[in-house]
């Protein structure tokens, strides 16, 4: 960078790391409220609402808002401020000037690694890399883009107060838009609802990957080999389920309840007490779920067909 440059930077990278971090910081929001819609999606059990860890999240959010704040500042300044230098130098050696879109240029650039690490340690493959690679451009070119107008000629320079403004209006803007297409993605159907089964579609050979297998026969016959069931002893551990292994032949009915979210399997053993599983997967592939121990707690035994 020339002399000049650097003395913008220095002069005013206090102002550039505050623009950063409001346009990070409006970017997690809308982040939070694109992954929340995702694990909707997502083929999952309906698990109840866990009061204790939303009352956790009510007290702990200025902590939360502290602490991303904190990270906010260390990737303004370690990656947003560096990808705003290299963009100008880039500009002015190539073109003689600085132009705006060397920004996304470096910025998708330094994406590529986090693209990369997505497509070999995730399972969503080359599609998922993608969308990461264009994902970390947009997150790293947007605070780019604002704070590089505090580095432009005097002339053309607005304020710090102005461009927190701007973010302020547009980041509002764009978060009331993001929640408002979430309602209606989510109310139009978009997440994952079980599907209605009848008992002939529930038929088969569970497993629940641990040599444990529960088989359900078209003429209601049920055969247990080792699977767990969880009730609480009062001899015990109060604040756990008693955990044992349940092998036996009995009975199992379908119980259709009020709609998919309440479907159960309701299993009776001769040796293991009666448990009422609930229901999700696919047609092709269900799967019966208990809870282990308190609902809220939010832990699941899962027995999956196929």
């Amino acid at each position: 960078m020339s002399d000049q440059a650097q003395l913008r930077v220095r002069d005013r990278l206090d102002e550039v790391v505050a623009a950063c971090v409001a346009v990070l910081l409006t970017e997690a929001v809308i982040g939070l409220i694109v992954n929340y819609v995702w694990g909707q999606t997502a083929e999952s059990p309906t698990l109840p609402m866990n009061a204790m860890s939303l009352f956790m999240l009510v007290v702990g959010s200025p902590f939360l808002v502290a602490g991303g704040a904190m990270l906010a500042t260390a990737v303004a300044a370690t990656v947003v401020v560096p990808v705003i230098c290299v963009a100008a130098w880039l500009g002015r050696v190539v073109s003689g000037r600085q132009v705006w879109w060397w920004v996304p240029a470096v910025a998708a650039v330094l994406a590529v690694g986090p693209g990369v690490a997505v497509t070999v340690l995730t399972d969503g493959g080359v599609l998922a890399g993608f969308v990461a690679w264009v994902a970390g451009t947009a997150a790293l070119a947007a605070p780019a883009l604002t704070a590089r107008r505090l580095l432009l000629p005097a002339r053309r320079r607005p304020s710090l107060r102005t461009v927190l403004g701007s973010v302020g209006v547009y980041g509002t803007l764009a978060v009331v838009t993001a929640f408002t297409l979430a309602g209606i993605a989510l109310h139009s159907g978009i997440a994952y609802e079980p599907p209605r089964f009848n008992a002939q579609q529930l038929t088969g050979t569970y497993t629940d990957g641990d040599g444990g297998t529960l088989t359900l026969a078209p003429d209601g016959r049920a055969d247990a080999d080792r699977i767990r069931t969880f009730d609480y002893d009062d001899t015990a551990d109060s604040f756990g389920p008693r955990v044992r292994e349940c092998s036996g032949t009995g009975t199992w009915t379908h119980d259709p309840a009020h709609g998919p979210l309440s479907q159960q399997v309701l299993v009776t053993l001769d040796s293991c007490p009666t448990d009422s599983w609930n229901v999700y997967g696919t047609l092709r592939h269900p799967k019966l779920y208990l809870f282990i121990g308190d609902p809220d707690s939010g832990e699941i035994y899962t027995l999956r067909r196929g």
